[in-house]
């Protein structure tokens, strides 16, 4: 297990995504600086505010790396555009990409519905330790 630097112990943590593999896929997209945006619904535990860091999990929960929210705005699934759904850096980074992977990463937690109000939030990398770094 990597070790936290002192600095960040303390800080929450969380793992991208609804598994092992997505945390996986979302985690190599952060420390490569692909994705630096991602989306929540509005009622989970991880809101974030302005200024936060958080210590992001890989797939078996091992810390990764530090991110830093930048910027937290709500709106709804039906309006988020594309330059959020490029930022979030997955797939195609297109629009349609991003409703599909959305809608059934949603769907897949009962939760998805064209006007559900979303949590979405744009950060920076701060630090990935050194086992992710090689």
């Amino acid at each position: 297990m990597s070790a936290v630097p002192a600095k960040y112990q303390g800080l929450r943590s969380f793992a991208f995504g609804d598994g092992p593999a997505l945390a996986d896929e979302l985690l190599d997209l952060v420390v490569r600086e692909v994705k630096t945006a991602t989306c929540s619904t509005e009622d989970e535990p991880n809101t974030s505010t302005p200024g936060e860091c958080w210590i992001v999990l890989d797939g078996r929960g091992v810390p990764a790396c530090v991110i830093e929210t930048l910027e937290v705005t709500y709106r709804r699934y039906n309006e988020v555009d594309a330059a959020f759904a490029y930022e979030e850096g997955e797939g195609d980074r297109s629009l349609r990409y991003w409703r599909e992977a959305h809608r059934n990463y949603f769907g897949r937690l009962g939760r998805f519905s064209e006007d559900m109000m979303l949590m979405c939030e744009r950060f920076r990398l701060v630090e990935v330790f050194a086992e992710q770094a090689s």
